[in-house]
């Protein structure tokens, strides 16, 4: 007969009770959020605990854990925690395993981060919150103060019960499944196959958040059209994902995320004085 504290176990190092504090930690994801590494603060912030834990009696690999949890970092703050739950079962084992490609980790992580942002982003604030809100609203509206608490209880239920369960379920199919998935190839599959999810979700991104007017006139007379008009004639979108594309090649050159913001602006003030754009 199983007694309730080895029922609270999972097959891992962790207990039911890491998991939860883990989620709990998780709602202090977006309370630092910068545009250099996005919300990995609260990320480090929430798995902290779980690597202490994890690497017991190992400080230099805790000491590397917390540094490789500091790397950029951005999702749907209700699926953080099954992100968690993954890393910890990978933590894990490289807390036991000597030569662990540590590589993975960081992969896995950003392999995952695209597809739950979208489904996360759709579900929680572009469904649910929306819902919540115009049912408060409407009841707010006819003086019943019962809708503030409608909309607190529709939003935050669910909110509250995915990053428990999530968390719980990100490390047992981290715990259960990773030797075999990884053995068998089909976690070199998976991460193709979230890349290119993750790939579509930062186009749909660039092209929905990046803006641009290129006012430029381009011909004279009736004739006459813009430079932003010739390049959404090639493609849609093409001079924000061009711009996206510069920032991204000169980061890679190494030049300071500060630096490359002030250049930006220092850019748009010069193309708008120009009449380059609007």
């Amino acid at each position: 007969m199983m007694t309730s504290k080895e029922e609270n176990k999972t097959k891992g190092m962790l207990t039911k009770k890491d998991l939860d504090r883990m989620a709990w930690r998780s709602m202090t994801y977006d309370y630092c959020w910068h545009y250099e590494r996005a919300g990995n603060m609260g990320y480090s912030t929430m798995i902290g605990g779980v690597l202490k834990k994890i690497y017991k009696g190992q400080p230099e690999k805790y000491k590397e854990a917390l540094k490789r949890n500091l790397e950029f970092f951005n999702i749907t703050a209700m699926f953080a925690p099954f992100v968690g739950g993954v890393a910890a079962s990978m933590e894990e084992q490289n807390a036991k395993t000597e030569g662990f490609d540590t590589g993975a980790i960081s992969a896995i992580k950003t392999a995952l981060m695209g597809p739950l942002s979208g489904i996360g982003d759709s579900i929680f604030l572009g469904t649910l919150r929306v819902i919540a809100i115009g049912i408060g609203v409407s009841l707010l509206s006819q003086g019943n103060v019962v809708g503030a608490f409608l909309y607190a209880l529709i939003f935050n239920i669910p909110n509250v019960l995915s990053r428990f369960l999530s968390a719980r379920l990100g490390y047992r199919l981290g715990v259960d499944f990773l030797t075999k998935i990884q053995s068998s190839g089909i976690m070199e599959i998976v991460m193709t196959a979230t890349g290119i999810l993750g790939m579509m979700a930062i186009g749909g991104m660039n092209y929905s958040m990046v803006y641009t007017s290129l006012i430029l006139p381009i011909g004279t007379g009736e004739s006459a059209t813009t430079l932003q008009a010739i390049t959404d004639g090639i493609m849609p979108g093409l001079a924000p994902l061009g711009f996206t594309w510069l920032c991204y090649w000169l980061m890679k050159k190494g030049i300071n995320i500060v630096v490359l913001l002030v250049l930006i602006i220092l850019l748009c003030i010069a193309c708008v004085a120009l009449g380059i754009m609007g």
